[in-house]
């Protein structure tokens, strides 16, 4: 706390009318001497000012008035004149004194005594030795009491909240680079809110904020939804929100409405995507001849027909997609479902003897799926059956997944970028290969949307992050090949050493 300067008040104060017993025999000299120290009869007020202390607590100013100093000094004061008075008197045997030694011996008296007299109240005297200036109004602190945090003074009313602007006044804040905010009002801005059920995501038994992010979406989310059964969609990944139901697709899979909106739901509805897929192909010079069946199923129907294969291929844990060499019966979507309330209605579907013609008996799909999604799986098992039928045998996973997965991302890529890049990949397959962004229709809406092209951005990001050794190893390392020799090279490498150029 600042403290007052003491030596404001440490000067006698003189009254020149005070009474006392020497009053009435004071000579002419005296009654002028008195009227030198009239100039501080008025008692004035001083007001030392109590500063706050930092801890907010603070004390009001207080009046001190001049009347109330003792009066013994104007006593003795009378007394010192008329001793000086009485010895002068004896000394020069009753000389008179005029005006002008009248003026010089008060002016002696005055600086035997040492006297300064009592200058008149001024403000600016009575502020503290070092002034403090308010760090939000930069004008000087007075009277009153302070506040003393993030390195600064403060009027009360001058430190406020950054989001609200209101004074805080609370003993707590909380700070945030050089703002200070209301504890609730930097909860609001800064704290993270789940993005599935709208609450704050709380604190872990450290006092920690701890949550999960999506790595594509950024979709913010308290720890307990990963085991409370909240919906996530099959095709994004993005757990369900509180406020937005997804559709049950019946089998245990979810599906958000972003993705159901260019969802493909039975086999007629996948057929023009086929055939554009089987374009693309050729016009990469890999036209696939034989006429392969394609058939858009349901999961269980899926992961019977992987059982039933007798060649042991490497899947995906979720499969999605199957390129048949055995004759099997399938069970295939004859049309597309009703939806209604929230689930899908009245599926229907009808077996399919598939009879062996060639290397590929068919390729299978799964149903529910968004276009895009659908069109990198068709690209990824049409690859799978181009390569047997070019008698590419005996391949790694790593080696046969990977380059099917190139296909898949190269697809993804020029539906994406379509219109904004006039070429099938971004890899120097281009060279060797025609441009297929003509071949490619769009999509069943007469155009992709926003949502839609970022959902490929998302696939073509799965594509690039999966961490299983075949799917995702094999990726990158044949798509660095591809991109350093170009696809045909590359290819030609595979068939001869069944591995990736160098």
């Amino acid at each position: 706390m600042e403290s007052w300067d003491p030596n404001h008040l440490s000067h006698p104060c003189i009254y020149g009318d005070s009474a006392t017993q020497y009053g009435e025999r004071k000579s002419g000299f005296v009654k002028w001497l008195n009227r030198i120290f009239k100039g501080s009869r008025q008692g004035t007020s001083c007001r030392p000012r109590m500063v706050g202390e930092e801890s907010i607590a603070w004390r009001a100013p207080t009046t001190r008035s001049m009347g109330d100093q003792p009066r013994s000094g104007d006593e003795e004061l009378d007394r010192a004149i008329a001793n000086s008075l009485d010895e002068d008197a004896k000394r020069n045997n009753g000389y008179k004194w005029g005006t002008n030694n009248d003026e010089d011996l008060a002016r002696a008296i005055q600086e035997s005594l040492n006297m300064n007299p009592y200058h008149p109240y001024n403000p600016t005297s009575n502020f503290p030795r070092q002034h403090k200036i308010c760090g939000g109004c930069k004008r000087e602190i007075g009277y009153g009491h302070y506040l003393s945090c993030m390195g600064s003074y403060w009027h009360a009313q001058c430190f406020c909240c950054h989001a609200c602007n209101m004074p805080i006044t609370e003993t707590e804040f909380s700070l945030s680079g050089n703002y200070a905010y209301h504890k609730s009002c930097y909860k609001n801005l800064h704290h993270p809110k789940c993005d599935v059920c709208h609450q704050f995501i709380p604190t872990n038994r450290a006092g920690l904020i701890e949550y999960r992010a999506h790595p594509f979406w950024s979709q913010k989310y308290c720890p307990s939804h990963e085991y409370d059964r909240t919906p996530r969609c099959c095709s994004c990944e993005r757990m369900e929100s509180r406020n937005m139901e997804y559709i049950s697709l019946g089998d245990g899979r979810s599906l958000c409405l972003e993705c159901l909106d260019s969802a493909i739901m039975d086999t007629g509805d996948c057929q023009p995507l086929y055939h554009s897929i089987r374009d693309y192909y050729e016009g990469m010079n890999m036209k696939i001849d034989q006429q392969i069946p394609m058939l858009l199923v349901e999961r269980q129907a899926l992961n019977e027909a992987m059982e039933g294969e007798k060649e042991i291929h490497h899947h995906m844990p979720e499969t999605r997609g199957l390129c048949l060499s055995e004759e099997q019966t399938v069970s295939s979507i004859l049309r597309r479902p009703r939806i209604g309330r929230n689930k899908i209605l009245d599926m229907k579907t009808y077996p399919q003897k598939l009879i062996r013609k060639c290397e590929v008996t068919a390729i299978l799909i799964l149903y529910g799926l968004p276009r895009l999604l659908t069109g990198s799986i068709l690209a990824h098992e049409l690859m799978h059956g181009w390569l047997r039928l070019k008698g590419y045998r005996n391949l790694s996973p790593e080696v046969e997944e990977g380059i099917c997965q190139v296909l898949s991302y190269m697809w993804l890529e020029s539906e994406v970028l379509a219109g904004s890049r006039n070429t099938a990949s971004s890899s120097s397959a281009a060279s060797s290969s025609s441009s297929s962004s003509s071949f490619y229709p769009p999509s069943k809406k007469g155009g992709k949307s926003d949502i839609e092209k970022k959902l490929g951005r998302f696939f073509m990001h799965q594509i690039m992050r999966d961490t299983s050794p075949a799917y995702g190893e094999g990726f990158r390392n044949a798509n660095a090949s591809v991109n350093k020799y170009g696809l045909c090279r590359t290819l030609d490498h595979i068939r001869l050493t069944g591995h990736f150029p160098v």
